[in-house]
């Protein structure tokens, strides 16, 4: 609030002789993170030095590092790409075309005179900037002239994926304005060297319980965690505590995972707009997982979608919610969700009896277990019981499911995810991990997800255990 302020239709970043600032600054983007995408926006300086932070990552306070498409009032920097608090700094000159590999050796082409192109870019008057990124190539445009080119094959050095800010650099006094951004993510481009990229988008859900339960923050970063430590094919980004705020959050998506609370309150229920904008991405092929609680939606707002895209959905007056023992359990043959994943004993909030898809077309079942009777004894209600769960007594039920789409898309229902703790089990978290893979249609390894979970890594990013 020292240096950025709102004026018209621009964003407005200045420091004055009175209030300057000691180093760097910028104003961050919160609502999202950007890995493929193209970028517009309008600029406008006056004195001093700016840029376009991307991919980068946030240090203390308001200081970013990371790749910048620079911005300055002389003649100097406009287009280049510059890399902030890192030590390759300039990584491409305006005019260049470069070719980054490992140990911070590059081949330098020529696209063009820089005294020439920066003819092309106004004295304090709006220039438009436009940015491509895809995979690790890199391209700087300013007033439609392709200013800079980088390609990044340095896989210690290069970023996938990180935050989109605005800097306002330290200095005498400047002033910079920025207008008419705009955003569109794209699919994820292949990398050299790397399998076929996929991009998970985890949606988790607001604070509900007690601590240790529905933990969908913790537990969705958690998972993030696990496949950005163990799959480096796949970028996977978390919004936090609700539906995202982000207009393009799912846009370049591969698949989508749910884990919050449901029922009548299900945030992809909230608005008609939302269910339609997920259906648009399932006709795309884009997969689907619903976890937990995210399974349940009403019978006629919700159901026949959850039908579609994961195959089944718990339904009130038909699926009930006990807690209970997970023993003995089923685990589907020669599936991909099941690989490396050996049979295991969980105590949680097991949902089951859903309603899937007439004569399950399209459904595997892939953890399936039989509850103990005194499950099927509650009175009726709308998650207590009902006569026909009663009349199954001894008889096994699905409490995860794989469903295959005709358009194309993969669904994934699972009905644990209460307590926070079971997500410490190796095979209780490798077959949620190697489901999330398969709705992407990503490779699943032999042995399935390999990923290690401590007990600090599990008390990381808990709710607020003072919350009402």
């Amino acid at each position: 609030p020292k240096f950025w302020r709102v004026e018209g239709e621009a964003i407005v970043g200045q420091t004055t002789a009175e209030n300057p600032t000691k180093g760097n600054t910028f104003i961050i983007w919160k609502d999202g993170e950007v890995d493929d995408f193209e970028l517009k926006l309008s600029y406008r300086i006056k004195d001093g030095n700016s840029g376009i932070q991307y991919r980068s990552k946030r240090a203390d306070g308001w200081v970013v590092g990371g790749y910048q498409a620079d911005i300055d009032a002389s003649d100097r920097y406009s287009g280049i790409l510059y890399e902030e608090r890192e030590d390759r700094q300039i990584m491409a000159e305006r005019g260049e075309r470069v070719v980054w590999a490992g140990e911070k050796s590059k081949k330098v082409e020529t696209l063009g005179d820089k005294d020439a192109l920066q003819k092309e870019i106004k004295k304090e008057d709006w220039n438009d900037y436009y940015l491509v990124v895809k995979g690790v190539n890199y391209k700087h445009y300013i007033n439609g002239k392709l200013m800079s080119e980088t390609t990044d094959n340095d896989p210690e050095q290069r970023s996938l994926s990180g935050i989109l800010a605005l800097q306002l650099h330290a200095g005498p006094p400047m002033k910079v304005e920025f207008k008419n951004i705009r955003l569109r993510r794209t699919k994820l481009a292949a990398v050299e060297g790397m399998k076929e990229r996929k991009k998970i988008v985890m949606v988790a859900g607001r604070p509900s319980h007690g601590p240790g339960d529905h933990e969908f923050n913790a537990g969705s970063l958690l998972l993030k965690k696990c496949l950005d430590e163990n799959v480096p094919y796949v970028v996977t980004h978390v919004y936090r505590s609700g539906w995202p705020k982000d207009p393009t959050a799912f846009d370049n998506a591969d698949s989508i995972m749910l884990y919050m609370d449901g029922g009548g309150g299900h945030p992809l229920l909230q608005t008609r707009q939302r269910l339609a904008e997920i259906d648009q991405h399932m006709k795309q092929g884009v997969g689907m997982v619903c976890a937990h609680y995210a399974v349940e939606v009403e019978k006629d707002k919700g159901g026949p979608d959850l039908l579609n895209w994961i195959g089944g959905y718990f339904e009130t007056f038909w699926s009930v919610n006990p807690h209970w023992m997970l023993k003995d359990a089923k685990l589907a043959e020669n599936h991909p969700i099941t690989r490396g994943v050996k049979p295991f004993e969980m105590q949680d909030e097991w949902y089951y009896h859903m309603r899937f898809r007439e004569n399950m077309e399209g459904v595997t079942p892939i953890l399936s277990a039989v509850p103990p009777n005194s499950t099927r004894e509650r009175g009726d209600g709308p998650h207590s019981g009902n006569a026909t769960v009663r009349a199954r007594k001894g008889q096994s039920e699905i409490v995860a499911w794989a469903a295959e789409r005709k358009d194309g898309g993969r669904g994934f229902g699972y009905t644990g995810g209460h307590f926070h703790k079971n997500w410490g089990d190796e095979n209780n978290r490798k077959l949620f991990l190697n489901a999330v893979l398969w709705t992407a249609k990503a490779e699943i390894r032999e042995n399935g997800v390999e990923s290690k979970v401590t007990s600090e890594d599990l008390a990381q990013n808990l709710d607020d255990k003072r919350r009402k």
